[in-house]
């Protein structure tokens, strides 16, 4: 698939959402609510449970599959009350020194006027902030869009993840194309500029994994056991990064970012 193929496809909603992939891989998931500064949103999704034998703080941005469940998450483009509710909710990890996992799939933050009267560029630059040094292994899994700073919020992790099939990128191909040609038809060719699929970002050392989707068709022992792989390979993954001494596993965050473009 080319770039904008690729978009289309992180955008298809047959795509499995941040629920389906909390179901499918979360024992015993405990829902949490509320930023406890302004209210719920329902476009990010919270709480713990169990991952194997290891207690695991997990968040997702929630989209939904059908119409009424997209209208319901608002098309997975969060409010500065859900960011913040990332936030509480991972510095509770910290605090019980459980990892955090995180399900990435959004066009971008909610740009409403509301949401900027609450303060949206704050929320994502504090959750960038706090993320920088968060004493527990993080780790983000893009699934579907990773738009702007809506994704980047919660991808200021140890280790980042995507899902074939999957973009990440500082703009959608239709702004970028709209700032640039002052028209969204050359979105192709802005897509292909981005380099935003997995495979180009994979090579420049962006991401730090390639996780294979599951087929639109499969069947439900695929699924499970799609989802028992996944599940595996985030258990080691956590182990690892479990082992770490603390110091040395920020150290090594702040060396992943600062290491970026050279």
């Amino acid at each position: 698939m080319n770039g904008y193929d690729v978009v289309l496809s992180a955008r298809s909603n047959t795509r499995l959402c941040a629920s389906q992939y909390i179901n499918g891989i979360v024992k015993g998931f405990l829902e949490f609510h509320g930023d406890r500064r302004y209210g719920d949103d329902s476009a990010v999704i919270g709480g713990i449970g169990m991952i194997g034998d290891m207690p695991v703080t997990v968040i997702g941005i929630e989209k939904g599959n059908s119409t009424n469940e997209r209208i319901r998450h608002n098309f997975g483009s969060a409010h500065p009350e859900g960011y913040r509710k990332a936030l509480r909710l991972m510095k509770q990890a910290e605090k019980f020194h459980r990892p955090v996992l995180c399900f990435v799939d959004t066009a971008g933050a909610f740009c409403g006027v509301e949401a900027e009267e609450r303060g949206q560029g704050l929320a994502i630059a504090e959750n960038l902030y706090e993320m920088s040094t968060l004493r527990t292994p993080i780790l983000s899994i893009v699934i579907g869009e990773g738009g702007s700073g809506g994704a980047l919020a919660l991808s200021h992790a140890d280790k980042i993840w995507m899902v074939e099939g999957s973009y990440f990128s500082v703009v959608s191909p239709e702004n970028c194309a709209n700032i640039l040609w002052k028209t969204t038809e050359k979105a192709p060719e802005a897509a292909e500029a981005l380099k935003l699929t997995a495979g180009e970002l994979k090579k420049m050392n962006l991401i730090d994994k390639i996780c294979d989707a599951l087929k639109e068709e499969a069947s439900e022992k695929e699924r499970k056991s799609y989802m028992k792989e996944l599940e595996r390979l985030i258990k080691n993954e956590f182990h690892q990064l479990m082992a770490k001494p603390e110091e040395v596993l920020l150290k090594e965050r702040y060396q992943k970012f600062r290491n970026i473009g050279y």
